[in-house]
């Protein structure tokens, strides 16, 4: 069959099938254009050294991702004497090449990495159609050395992930068909800058919903467990839903695996899954082989830098009325509108009156007011994505509070420019200025006499902030006076994703972790204690507190008297996953897994669905920590496989007794299949002395439950066709014990 319509497609490939787009060298000097602007900036010193390589970097990323799509427009476009384009057949297919070969073929090369991971803000303008310069040549050399070593190093790491994820999820089998739970988790469309990148639609295909999707008519489209398939999708976008409650693994009910509603469709076959099938492993495999996947195919993109452009404003993803919400707006002098909230959004209602919000971060210049009628694709607001400013909010003059040359700021001359800047240093290792607390402060005027409360405005400095502000300088309300840069942009490929995938399946805290709000309320702050600044958030009703250390060093999100929400960010950084859970709950923690997880697959536009992720989530939230342990006979502090929580909950309410109070535990994929209910899958994984120590001291019985002890003791598998044997096998055990007791106690009567 491949060879017949192989010879009838009559593919070809020859040099002019390659088109390069007629808009490319127009594109190029726009963006050169740009590039030099940026260039002029520097020389003037008006941004760094490292906001111009931001900057260069994404001029470049965007001409380059432009091109290609004007080369794939050209390509895919079907003329009437010409026959289908062979290469693009060949890439649109899958048969062989993508559209990232193609743009290197007759787009340009674009940006290429070092061997560090850094990219190289010269790019590769040529495509290998019209050929590289010596030069070009060159360059690209450090990026094809980088793919051969990527390829080598991180196969290894992608296998032994596959490895652990197979490990971890091995038990999870479809043991029933339903288990008539009526929890689920709400799914809702992504959007990511203003666009909708995954539909609604697309997240609930192949599921099953907790309740009846009804139309305007009250005509039922979907029962509640029937699974929501292709032929239901248009009805539902019709109705307009923004969210949907799903039936979900991660609440399902079923006692040592999953039922077939709740994972719902068997995306190999497209029907049901069914009773038996080893869901786990397929997740593990799914999850696992794009890795080994993408680290091959870093080698085949020869390293051409792929960092995504960062978003640097927001436009309307549709029309509608302007609606603004937690902002704080102050004019600068050029009359332009800043924001001043950490909050910020702004919400466009459509004539459907369906609400579509943009989150606009703090510093932005906002270019809409309230109630003004937008276009779709009209530019409401835009900031530097590279810089957090930090902003007077007052008129008055600067005085610099603990700004010492030397001890707690340097000046910094560059190089090329002869620009001085001011940068903030770490002034907590001298011994002198340990309990400094620079900042700056803005006072009406220079006399020493005014320096109440009320005359001055205080902006505490962080480390690495850049003043730009002289001490004594007249500032204007709006006016930037200090900015601390953001890290400079390292290339986006998987092997930077990969770590990340294990990162959040081990459930590590991330290096610079973020501080997160546990409770709602209104901020203020209290005593400092040595370098370190105390947050204290009170809630509304001023029942409870929640206090908080914060590092001066560390630049604050929030500021006295702002409204902060349980799980509002305080210190910038990345999210630590038992924060998640511990404050916003398990379904609130399996959606931040969801997202992380896939957009790192997504900038390599693989796509994995998202059950599999969740497959995974289920297996680390298997254990949970005692509270209280009522009138049962556990120990607080304990960990404890969560049904056997619940079975002794379900024994206790029967009894009229006190139940066990408990909290869930996320345990790394590591650790969660070292503490499996079986020794010997354990044994069989890591540490094996340790697991068969812990099992022969504690008298352990292993019930052969998994897949993977039953190879190894040599029996059927209990999934696929095995299951059914393993359950005669229980029913035969079950009936041989009723048995077996019914003689005994004829033997006693006797």
């Amino acid at each position: 069959m491949g060879f017949k319509y192989a010879a009838i497609a009559g593919i070809s490939f020859g040099k002019d099938d390659l088109i390069i787009p007629s808009d490319k060298n127009d594109l190029l000097n726009t963006t050169q254009l740009k590039v030099q602007e940026y260039e002029d900036q520097y020389q003037d010193g008006l941004i760094t050294q490292g906001e111009k390589y931001n900057k260069v970097v994404d001029a470049w990323s965007e001409c380059t991702n432009r091109v290609a799509d004007k080369m794939l427009d050209v390509i895919s476009s079907p003329s009437n004497d010409q026959p289908i384009n062979s290469v693009y057949m060949m890439a649109h297919s899958g048969a062989r090449g993508s559209a990232a070969q193609l743009k290197q073929l007759s787009g340009m090369r674009g940006l290429m990495a070092k061997p560090s991971g850094e990219i190289i803000e010269n790019p590769i303008k040529s495509n290998f159609k019209e050929g590289l310069s010596v030069l070009e040549y060159f360059t690209s050399t450090h990026g094809a050395r980088k793919g051969l070593a990527d390829t080598a190093l991180k196969t290894a790491s992608s296998g032994y992930l596959t490895r652990r994820l197979v490990d971890v999820a091995q038990d999870a089998v479809i043991r029933e068909l339903d288990c008539n739970t009526k929890k689920g988790v709400l799914v809702e469309e992504i959007v990511e800058s203003g666009n909708i990148t995954s539909p609604l639609t697309e997240r609930i295909l192949g599921r099953t919903p907790v309740e009846d999707i009804i139309d305007e008519n009250q005509n039922t489209i979907v029962n509640s467990g029937e699974i929501i398939s292709e032929k239901h999708l248009d009805s539902i976008s019709k109705l307009g839903l923004r969210s949907l409650k799903i039936r979900s693994v991660l609440t399902c009910e079923t006692e040592d695996g999953i039922c077939s509603i709740c994972y719902g469709r068997d995306l190999a076959r497209g029907t049901p899954v069914n009773v038996g099938e080893a869901v786990g492993i397929i997740a593990a495999q799914s999850i696992g082989e794009p890795g080994t996947q993408l680290t091959m195919r870093t080698f085949h993109i020869g390293g051409a830098a792929s960092s995504s452009v960062e978003q640097s404003n927001a436009t309307a993803a549709v029309s509608g009325i302007i609606q603004l919400e937690n902002i704080k707006i102050i004019e600068d002098k050029f009359k332009n509108k800043i924001v001043l909230s950490r909050n910020a959004k702004i919400n466009i209602i459509n004539d459907t009156d369906k609400k579509y919000s943009s989150i606009i971060p703090f510093g932005s210049k906002i270019l809409v007011n309230n109630g003004d009628n937008v276009e779709n694709n009209q530019l409401l607001a835009e900031w530097d994505p590279y810089t957090l400013p930090i902003i007077a909010e007052r008129n008055g003059f600067v005085k610099y509070l603990d700004l010492k040359q030397g001890i707690s700021f340097r000046e910094s001359i560059d190089d090329t420019t002869g620009i001085s800047s001011k940068i903030v240093i770490d002034w907590s290792q001298n011994q002198k200025s340990k309990n400094f607390k620079p900042a700056i402060n803005i006072v009406d005027n220079l006399s020493d006499d005014n320096l109440g409360e009320e005359s001055l405005s205080n902006y505490p400095m962080s480390i690495d902030s850049i003043l730009s502000v002289e001490d004594g300088q007249e500032v204007y309300a709006g006016q930037v006076i200090a900015r601390i840069p953001k890290e400079s942009s390292k290339t986006k490929d998987i092997t930077g994703g990969l770590p990340r995938v294990a990162e959040l399946f081990e459930a590590r805290k991330p290096k610079d972790p973020a501080i997160m709000c546990e409770i709602d309320g209104k901020i203020s702050f209290g005593k400092d204690y040595k370098n370190k600044r105390r947050v204290i958030i009170t809630s509304l009703d001023e029942t409870e507190t929640f206090e908080t250390l914060i590092p001066r060093s560390k630049y604050l999100n929030v500021q006295e008297d702002d409204f902060v929400k349980r799980g509002d960010i305080l210190v910038e950084g990345t999210p630590v996953p038992h924060d998640i859970l511990r404050i916003l709950g398990v379904e609130e923690l399996a959606r931040y897994l969801v997202r992380e997880v896939q957009s790192v697959y997504k900038l390599q536009g693989v796509y994995i669905n998202d059950k599999h992720i969740e497959t995974i989530a289920r297996q680390m939230l298997q254990k949970v920590l005692i509270k209280d342990p009522g009138d049962s006979n556990l120990i607080e502090g304990e960990q404890i496989q969560k049904r056997d929580v619940l079975k002794i909950n379900n024994t206790l309410s029967k009894e009229n007794k006190k139940e066990v109070l408990y909290e869930p535990v996320l345990l790394g994929i590591t650790k969660a299949s070292l503490q499996t209910n079986s020794f010997i899958s354990a044994a069989s994984f890591q540490e094996t002395t340790k697991v068969l120590t812990d099992a022969a001291t504690l008298g352990k019985i292993d019930t052969l439950n998994g897949l993977k002890e039953n190879v190894i003791v040599g029996r059927l598998i209990p999934a696929g066709t095995g299951k059914m044997t393993s359950d005669y096998e229980n029913i035969a055990f079950e009936r041989d014990q009723e048995i077996i007791a019914k003689n005994e106690s004829k033997n006693i009567e006797n």
